[in-house]
């Protein structure tokens, strides 16, 4: 009878022991790049109903978006879910993902990846799109319609491209698991960055258009779709940075969708000066704002949604008390 009841014990201590260990192996292995992942990863642990405004694309609106600024100015509860180079097609499923536990009020949608890449399988940026997404049917669908068959097993499971990690760890790692619900809870996806690249003011000049590729079409009335279908307002944007004439020819297609779809578009970089941009100080590089960039962007964009959708101001709120701390948090490492 003892001997069982110590067998017992020994068995539920085993079981908590390889639970922990499995859990905190994980967070110390775990991939955290900013430029996908932890926005993706970040989105599970923001209190349930709160995202009115989905901020989703490519790394161009984790650069150029300050929630902080959104939250401080406007009281938006936004949240900028996106990835590098993120396509349609996963973009899509990403928006499945963020409905099972939001309810936004508006999608700002970037239109910056389906006039830069032109494949239907777009591998260079895969792992940050793929690694923060919790294991899904949606996220198996998201697989299918990202990666062929020969290539899955580079992206799944997650843990298979961990090995690369070992030789790479800080003493960071070692505390994530510990610091990491707090972290990712007031993590709203902005990445500032002060880096200062000066950049030439491109022109614009172009008025033709030129269609988007079919995969990319297709994904696009999915989103026009399932939007509607979920009673979400949508704004298809282009965040400023140095555009070309073969972008611009895409961009100029978007807005005739747009149109067509009674939905607002913009393309920012037609107005570099209304926003006060300085391509001599507001660029990180040549695709991308720099933190003092963002700033006046933001200030743009805020007013610009403010007055397209009815928004609710929520500070003072102590459920959205997270995006306060976000704000905060913005603030305190660009002075460090």
């Amino acid at each position: 009878m003892l001997k069982r009841f110590f067998d017992n014990r020994f068995r539920i201590l085993f079981v908590i022991v390889t639970i922990f260990s499995v859990w905190y192996c994980d967070g110390v292995l775990s991939i955290k790049n900013d430029d996908g992942v932890m926005q993706a990863a970040a989105m599970y642990h923001q209190p349930r109903g709160t995202v009115d405004v989905v901020m989703m694309g490519s790394s161009h609106v984790h650069y150029a978006i300050d929630t902080g600024k959104l939250w401080d100015d406007y009281g938006i509860s936004a949240y900028d879910y996106s990835a590098a180079e993120q396509p349609l097609w996963i973009t899509y499923y990403y928006l499945k993902e963020l409905c099972k536990s939001q309810k936004p009020k508006v999608l700002v949608l970037d239109m910056y990846s389906p006039a830069f890449q032109k494949d239907d399988y777009q591998y260079k940026w895969m792992l940050p799109n793929a690694l923060g997404m919790r294991f899904s049917l949606n996220k198996m669908e998201m697989f299918k319609a990202s990666v062929e068959k020969e290539h899955f097993s580079e992206f799944f499971p997650s843990f298979a491209v961990y090995h690369g990690r070992l030789s790479g760890l800080t003493a960071d790692d070692f505390t994530y698991p510990f610091r990491k619900y707090k972290y990712l809870r007031n993590f709203k996806g902005f990445k500032p960055m002060t880096k200062v690249t000066p950049q030439t003011r491109p022109t614009i000049t172009q008025t033709n258009s030129e269609d988007l590729t079919e995969k990319s079409a297709l994904y696009l009335r999915k989103i026009i779709d399932y939007t509607r279908e979920k009673g979400i307002d949508m704004y298809m944007i282009v965040t400023p940075y140095v555009v070309t004439d073969e972008q611009e020819l895409v961009y100029n297609r978007l807005k005739e969708i747009a149109q067509e779809n009674n939905i607002g578009f913009t393309n920012y970089n037609h107005d570099y000066d209304e926003i006060g941009l300085d391509f001599e100080k507001d660029f990180m590089d040549e695709s991308h704002l720099n933190y003092y960039g963002a700033d006046k962007f933001t200030g743009y964009l805020g007013k610009d949604i403010t007055e397209r959708f009815d928004l609710p101001d929520h500070r003072g709120d102590k459920k959205y008390k997270s995006w306060e701390e976000n704000s905060r948090e913005i603030k305190k490492s660009v002075s460090d």
